[in-house]
């Protein structure tokens, strides 16, 4: 794998990830790390599906300097993008984020999401970090906080000071064997029970990561998912329960 990296001096990154689609989730987040002096984004992938804004969250993200890995969600994108016939199962679990994604975005911004890495080694000034979606062998992996030390210990790659991870949408910040596994949760549907839209600062000085939760409205993006899917109530619950 080549190892991505950055010429000058970074300091501050914004990590995240598990955006699906939620534009205002990620706006939110954008304006507190532009106030906080961020200097580049990692992203964890998952830029697509539950929700219905894909667009507009890659119009926010081209604004920034930043690296992406390529999510589950993004390879849903990517077969049924290959083949309609996929659709109706992922609409069945996941409602109908995917199509609107290929509704929606250019044939040049399909492939790049489908096109994405994984995983991605990448350079932030003295600090190597592993970026990946799910775990580093797989991005369709879900390594939660009560993950087994097995698990862990597998996912804590020697050569690496961080290994950043998404998938779960629960943030976890854990030493392993002198390595950081980081997840910053998700900007667009945290599933820990604490709403809002979060995400994690990681300071290239130190080598260290703060998480953060940010507030913001999510009304409109419920009720478009209620008025979409009244028969999968989750995709509105999830977004304010506590």
């Amino acid at each position: 794998m080549s190892v991505r990296a950055w010429g000058a001096p970074l300091v501050k990154i914004g990590v995240l990830g598990d955006i699906h689609g939620n534009a205002a989730a990620l706006k939110a987040v954008l304006g507190h790390a532009l106030r906080e002096g961020v200097e580049r984004l990692v992203v964890t992938g998952d830029l697509v599906g539950y929700y219905f804004d894909p667009a507009e969250v890659l119009r926010l993200l081209d604004d920034w300097d930043a690296v992406i890995v390529r999510g589950n969600h993004e390879d849903m994108l990517a077969a049924a993008r290959a083949d309609a016939a996929a659709l109706p199962a992922i609409r069945k679990s996941y409602g109908s984020g995917i199509d609107v994604a290929l509704e929606e975005l250019s044939e040049a911004e399909l492939d790049r999401l489908c096109a994405l890495p994984h995983p991605l080694p990448v350079q932030l000034d003295d600090v190597r970090v592993l970026l990946c979606h799910g775990s580093p062998a797989d991005n369709d992996e879900y390594v939660y906080p009560d993950a087994k030390p097995d698990v862990l210990d597998r996912c804590a790659v020697p050569g690496y000071d961080v290994v950043i991870m998404g998938h779960t949408h629960y943030p976890l910040q854990r030493e392993v064997a002198g390595i950081t596994l980081l997840n910053p949760g998700s900007v667009g549907q945290p599933r820990n029970r604490e709403p809002g839209a979060q995400w994690a600062l990681l300071d290239t000085a130190t080598g260290r990561a703060t998480l953060r939760n940010e507030r913001y409205d999510p009304t409109a993006v419920a009720a478009q998912a209620r008025a979409r899917h009244p028969e999968l109530p989750y995709l509105a619950e999830v977004l304010t329960r506590t």
